[in-house]
């Protein structure tokens, strides 16, 4: 017995039961049961899709935000053009990202100019957070260094893109090296160098052979570098 979807039950109902119809009857309730299954079902389907998807969101949301707070060492120290992030507990019109000026020093609503040249993020947060104390009932400060602009160190020589780079916690030679794009097809690979600026005895020069290096020869000669390093590639 066909029944379309859109037939009006309850006048189907009547008509069945005038008629004295039960083997009617019966098809007619196996059907409306098979129906609100397949609807519940259907319903079902969505809400978990929906649920899950949220889920996944969630996760995503939850992996960006550790990216995104991945901070640079607390003992770094805070220079001209850095790019910090500052983040006052519950205080979203407070929190923001700002460049350190060329002066040193940073300007933020209610707490005014702060020098943060010279100074570690910790050490900034406090001094944020002591004058908002006037404002703000047991501030909360979060300062990143969001994007290090103030140490660089530089590629000269037979590299693809020599110039000047940002330095980041952790550079090294061969970092360097592939951040200047790699060699150039005449590269002398053995007879690279750092040079580097030292208080006690001025320029010292330290030399890497990179293809020793390729060979897992003296893997302390790739160095870490510091700010104003000068790899030089012959």
């Amino acid at each position: 017995m066909y029944i379309p979807a859109s037939t009006d039950r309850c006048l189907l109902t009547k008509d069945i039961m005038k008629n004295g119809s039960a083997r009617a009857f019966g098809a007619f309730l196996s059907f409306v049961l098979v129906s609100c299954g397949n609807v519940r079902a259907q319903t079902a389907t969505p809400n978990q899709t929906d649920s899950n998807r949220r889920g996944e969101v969630a996760a995503t949301a939850q992996a960006d935000t550790s990216q995104n707070h991945a901070q640079v060492d607390p003992t770094y120290i805070i220079g001209n053009d850095d790019l910090l992030s500052i983040s006052v507990w519950k205080e979203p019109d407070l929190s923001k990202q700002i460049p350190v000026r060329s002066d040193g020093r940073i300007s933020l609503p209610l707490v005014g100019e702060v020098q943060a040249t010279g100074r570690t993020p910790p050490e900034l947060e406090q001094e944020i957070a002591a004058k908002l104390k006037n404002y703000i009932t047991a501030p909360q400060v979060t300062v990143i260094v969001q994007q290090i602009n103030s140490q660089k160190f530089n590629v000269l020589g037979q590299v693809n893109k020599p110039g000047a780079y940002s330095l980041t916690a952790g550079t090294t030679i061969v970092d360097a090296i592939a951040i200047a794009g790699g060699f150039r097809d005449f590269a002398k690979k053995k007879s690279i160098y750092v040079l580097r600026q030292s208080q006690n005895v001025g320029e010292i020069r330290l030399p890497f052979n990179y293809e020793n290096f390729l060979k897992g020869k003296d893997p302390a000669q790739n160095v870490q570098l510091k700010p104003h390093d000068t790899v030089v590639v012959p």
